[in-house]
């Protein structure tokens, strides 16, 4: 049986490394917008799928994923860049993956992943083992 203690520091272990590895996840994919794609193959992207306001759009995604996504790794303004990950990610599956059905390589199983993952993070913070907890910013409820 475990202490109190320890299952909470396993849990605050645990949410840490969900939060750096998607953290982490979500800012390659911005990278990846900016440096692989373009943010002119992005826009071009968006368009096809008939994201709004594509010019715009791209770019904002492009950097929400790649600053949110650092952001959320190092767990500085968690809550806030979780919960517009979350709506980054609902995105993707209204105007892409859901078409497609679960399964990748098209299918919204991964990026449902990401939003869900994301999800967890908006409703427990960063938790001790982060930037926000260094700026007093972190919940310490459970």
């Amino acid at each position: 049986m475990f202490h109190r203690f320890g299952t909470q520091r396993q849990a605050e272990i645990g949410l840490a490394i969900l939060r750096v590895v998607t953290g982490i996840v979500f800012a390659a994919h911005g990278y990846m917008k900016f440096s692989g794609m373009g943010i002119g193959g992005t826009t071009g992207f968006f368009s096809q799928l008939g994201i709004p306001l594509p010019g715009i759009m791209a770019p904002f995604i492009a950097t929400l994923e790649l600053v949110g996504g650092t952001a959320l790794a190092l767990g500085l303004l968690t809550r806030v860049f979780a919960t517009l990950l979350i709506c980054d990610m609902a995105g993707a599956i209204v105007f892409f993956h859901a078409k497609n059905g679960f399964f990748l390589p098209t299918g919204i199983e991964f990026v449902l992943m990401l939003m869900v993952s994301s999800m967890a993070h908006a409703l427990a913070g960063a938790r001790t083992l982060s930037l926000d907890s260094m700026f007093g910013r972190s919940s310490e409820r459970p």
